[in-house]
């Protein structure tokens, strides 16, 4: 069994067929699996090769953030990047429950080839490796007509702490694609593409590597909802990660992963995503204009000043900013090698505020 390598999702439900793939492919690869539970379950997960760290088991962690956060929703996460931190976890991978491995998956490396792409304020990495018209979930609207990717020389090794891979089948779009065109895709293979510092390209939590550098950007906003939490996550790690040093950028692979849509009401999908819409252009000319500090050791002043700035602006709660901080105590201790965490108390169960 890998002790560098380790993988987590999310549920509220028991082992799915994807998740059966999953662990059986991660258990080959010698990849344990974290699954992190909530209010609404499960209370077990009977499946080889997967230990589930449920609501109770969360309480206990000791984590300053467990008892913070609130139940029902995707933020939950975080308590598994943590867990995976504190045990050891130099390379964290990412998915869903209803997500499941293509013939391709394998482990990835830190060091990576990689072609780069034009740097532009906005890159549709999708329309690299498909003709169909279609974007990723999170893509301003009113930035696709001037988002159009160019590749740029030959393909380089690069220094890539956070990759993200393309997933076949049901594509992580936004509900505006699946009302007006919908269906499932299947992207060419190619070359993996390096994004340059100042280019977004919206990036989510199904298919994505983290590595050391990068493990404190992995925070998931809790004042926000549950389609907007990972996109916004991934323009503030982007903005983060350029602050890093000019090699650094973002690193998209062809897809490695197939998705098998858990059922969704669209309409609903539509509202909880109006914010990504209408604010994400005007939220990245924000975070450009932050002076951030040079360097990955710079990450949690950096974090600090994008929250900053999104609560300012009303698209998070103020109380996001307790929780980045409780999130930061939390990773200065399990990545410091500390066991000094404190049970906590009783997680209560509400809604998150947004």
């Amino acid at each position: 069994m890998r002790t560098d390598l380790h993988a987590t999702l999310t549920t509220i439900q028991g082992p799915t067929p994807c998740t059966r793939d999953l662990a059986r492919t991660l258990e080959d690869s010698g990849v344990p699996l974290l699954v992190v539970g909530d209010a609404k379950g499960p209370t077990t997960y009977p499946l080889a090769g997967a230990e589930l760290l449920d609501l109770e088991a969360q309480g206990r962690s000791g984590f300053a953030l467990a008892a913070r956060l609130p139940t029902n929703h995707y933020a939950r996460k975080n308590l598994g990047y943590l867990e995976l931190m504190h045990r050891g976890a130099r390379t964290i991978f990412e998915t869903d429950d209803d997500n499941r491995p293509a013939p391709s998956w394998s482990p990835r490396t830190l060091d990576v080839a990689a072609r780069a792409v034009r740097a532009q304020p906005w890159v549709n990495v999708y329309a690299l490796y498909t003709d169909t018209y279609i974007w990723p979930r999170g893509h301003p609207l009113d930035a696709l007509r001037d988002a159009t990717p160019v590749w740029q020389g030959e393909a380089t090794t690069r220094r890539a702490p956070i990759q993200q891979s393309l997933v076949d089948g049901a594509a992580d779009v936004d509900a505006v694609w699946r009302l007006v065109f919908g269906g499932d895709l299947t992207f060419r293979r190619g070359e993996s593409a390096w994004l340059p510092a100042g280019s977004y390209c919206p990036f989510n939590s199904q298919s994505t590597w983290w590595w050391p550098e990068a493990l404190p950007l992995m925070y998931l906003p809790a004042t926000c909802s549950f389609r907007a939490t990972d996109i916004w996550r991934g323009f503030i790690a982007q903005r983060c990660l350029w602050a890093f040093g000019s090699e650094y950028g973002l690193v998209f692979h062809p897809p490695e992963m197939i998705q098998e849509r858990n059922e969704h009401d669209l309409l609903r999908d539509l509202r909880d995503e109006q914010e990504l819409y209408l604010e994400g252009a005007r939220m990245a000319r924000r975070l450009d204009a932050l002076p951030l500090l040079p360097g990955a050791g710079e990450a949690p002043a950096n974090l600090r000043a994008c929250y900053a700035a999104f609560i300012e602006e009303e698209i998070f709660d103020t109380v996001e900013a307790d929780l980045l901080e409780a999130w930061l105590q939390d990773c200065e201790v399990v990545r410091g090698g500390s066991n000094d965490r404190q049970p906590n108390p009783p997680t209560e169960h509400r809604e998150s505020t947004k």
